[in-house]
């Protein structure tokens, strides 16, 4: 259960509803998930969160199926179960196998594991990977 309850499209305001029929119209579909539904209670929040969840999840230099991978690996490292689940979900229709899938899990439980063990040992920086990289 949220906080708050979740703010459905029958009972939100003018105001949400437009937010609302704006998620639903860019991502073709005829329902508003969880989230939205629950941090519906603060319209500024709601728009700025899902303006911004647009434009970066949106056309870009990072094709759509490389960006919820990404949002996968650091929704893993954060324990958000709620992203693991609509993220994957999300993954699996915009083209992940069973394969990748796999192959993404081993590469977020390395990717901690050695970001622990660079930190443990305080690892310095080596010069050529500081900006501007080097070639």
């Amino acid at each position: 259960m949220s906080t708050f309850g979740l703010i459905e499209y029958q009972d939100a305001s003018a105001e949400v509803r437009a937010i609302y029929d704006d998620i639903m119209a860019t991502r073709k579909t005829d329902w508003i998930n969880n989230f939205w539904k629950a941090i519906a209670h603060d319209p500024a929040n709601l728009k700025r969160t899902w303006e911004s969840i647009k434009a970066i999840m949106g056309p870009g230099a990072i094709d759509p199926l490389t960006k919820e991978l990404i949002y996968v690996a650091v929704s893993v490292t954060n324990n958000c179960h709620y992203c693991i689940a609509s993220h994957t979900a999300s993954a699996f229709k915009k083209g992940m196998t069973p394969e990748m899938f796999k192959e993404l899990q081993a590469i977020i439980g390395m990717a901690n594991e050695t970001n622990k063990m660079v930190t443990g040992y305080q690892v310095e920086i080596d010069e050529r990977f500081r900006p501007p990289l080097k070639k």
